[in-house]
């Protein structure tokens, strides 16, 4: 899913609206580059990671951390910075997180060590955290209610799944003509130039509550993912009845009951446990975290799968992935346009089906695969679902929510999306890895490769079935169940 665009909260938020003193055009410009950047960030290591592995010496499965360092931070602070934006000013938490993300992106470029780039993911992912749901608030801050706003956050989400479509060409280009530092150094000039319009021209803005900050949830939910991330990764090279696997899931899940303790109990919780009594709350995010897990690594395996296979150069990688990009976008672009006429939970389940029958076509890849007969068409079907999916489920969890909590659980689903991601990523690579190393050469990888579209499907079915179980027929039903 790191092609997969923001899922735009609702347009009304609390908050003391004031209009910039610089042009409408202006504000758009800089907030729609702040997302566009983090949401770029996301894939566009993807086909980068092969010249990686060999700058670095990274192993075949650290090569996940790469990407998963950057998901977890982002979706475990996700929901604080969007919080902080609120008490302590819009424009102070944007400036504050673009510049970590742009300072984290030159640490990345220039690391010499694999845990150095790991770490500057995992700082990045911070920066991403505050920053990105700053970008929103400051639109819905900046402009009335009504076509205006609405117009300014359709931008918004045009300029978010541009980016995570775009990841693999960018990332492709700048590999195959520069190096793969330049993946994250590109982030440097770009970014110090909208920090210094940020700077110059935004307008602070600020919500004026009392000032409380769920640190504490925030650093537990993300330590909590990252073990369990972490143990998963283990069973690879240990097994499942090893200590060394054992203890950090132990640890991780004994940390995210921790989490789940301080927010029954915090006054300010990041994430208030009470709506999830809520049925269409609780089944979304439930069938977005595991949508998430299945379809964020279909770019991730593609593109090990074309340079490490198939012999793609970075740039042929990267113009491979055109056509998924636009099914992606397209899927985004009219699946609200569907979801008026079949309805949100039909469209959701059409979208996860077309899919994982994407995902069971693609793995039965094979070492003399073609691009028109093998990557293709699965890449359209697993892009065009992903992009029919999430529009529909977000609806679903957003109707059945307090107008008050509309906001909160819309960064919820996002965050539900990323943390399926990060958990998806980590089994499928183990998934991949332990088929893999039964074999040897090119045919080992593409048994491991293969194996991992096809468990995805299977994790993606279960979504489908939860779907079709617990999502209710529209979202205005939501409020009665």
């Amino acid at each position: 899913m790191g092609g997969m665009p923001p899922i735009a909260a609702p347009a009304t938020l609390p908050g003391t609206a004031r209009r910039m003193a610089a042009p409408a055009w202006l504000v758009m410009v800089l907030v729609c580059a702040g997302q566009f950047l983090v949401v770029l960030d996301v894939s566009v290591v993807n086909v980068a990671l092969p010249a990686m592995r060999t700058g670095l010496g990274l192993s075949e499965l650290g090569l996940q951390w790469i990407v998963n360092a950057y998901v977890i931070t982002f979706a475990g602070f996700m929901l604080l910075g969007g919080r902080a934006a609120d008490l302590f000013g819009r424009k102070r938490v944007f400036v504050l997180g673009l510049a970590l993300f742009t300072v984290a992106s030159l640490g990345g470029g220039l690391a010499q060590q694999p845990w150095q780039l790991i770490a500057a993911r995992t700082v990045q992912g911070i920066g991403a955290a505050v920053l990105s749901p700053a970008t929103l608030t400051i639109l819905t801050t900046s402009f009335p209610a009504g076509p205006a706003r609405t117009r300014a956050i359709a931008t918004w989400t045009a300029v978010g799944a541009g980016g995570g479509a775009v990841g693999g060409l960018v990332g492709g280009v700048l590999t195959e003509f520069l190096s793969w530092r330049w993946v994250l150094l590109i982030n440097v000039p770009v970014g110090a130039l909208v920090l210094a319009g940020a700077v110059l021209w935004l307008t602070e803005s600020r919500q004026g509550a009392a000032r409380r900050l769920d640190v504490p949830g925030a650093v537990l939910v993300t330590a909590g993912l990252a073990l369990v991330a972490y143990g998963i990764v283990q069973t690879e090279t240990v097994g499942w009845a090893s200590a060394a696997a054992l203890l950090p899931l132990a640890a991780g899940l004994v940390v995210i009951a921790v989490f789940l303790a301080v927010e029954a109990r915090t006054k300010a919780p990041l994430m208030p446990l009470a709506l999830f009594r809520v049925p269409s709350v609780s089944s979304a995010n439930g069938a977005m975290v595991l949508a998430g897990a299945a379809m964020f690594s279909m770019w991730y395996f593609l593109s090990l799968y074309v340079q490490n296979v198939l012999g793609y150069r970075p740039l042929e990688a990267g113009l491979s992935f055109i056509p998924h990009s636009l099914s992606i976008v397209l899927g985004s672009t009219i699946g609200p346009r569907l979801m008026n006429r079949v309805g949100a939970k039909t469209l959701a389940v059409t979208g996860a089906v077309i899919s994982a029958s994407g995902m069971a076509w693609q793995g039965t890849m094979d070492v003399h695969g073609t691009y028109l007969g093998t990557i293709l068409g699965p890449g359209i079907l697993m892009a065009l679902g992903a992009g029919l999916t999430a529009t529909p489920i977000a609806a679903i969890a957003t109707s059945g929510a307090d107008p008050a909590d509309q906001g909160l659980v819309s960064g919820l689903i996002n965050t539900s999306r990323q943390m399926g991601g990060a958990l998806g990523l980590s089994v499928l690579s183990t998934v991949a890895a332990t088929r893999s190393a039964a074999g040897h050469g090119p045919k080992a990888l593409v048994d491991g490769y293969g194996l991992a579209f096809h468990v995805g499907g299977g994790i993606l079915l279960g979504s489908i079935v939860l779907m079709v179980l617990a999502l209710p027929r529209r979202p205005a039903d939501a409020a009665h169940d």
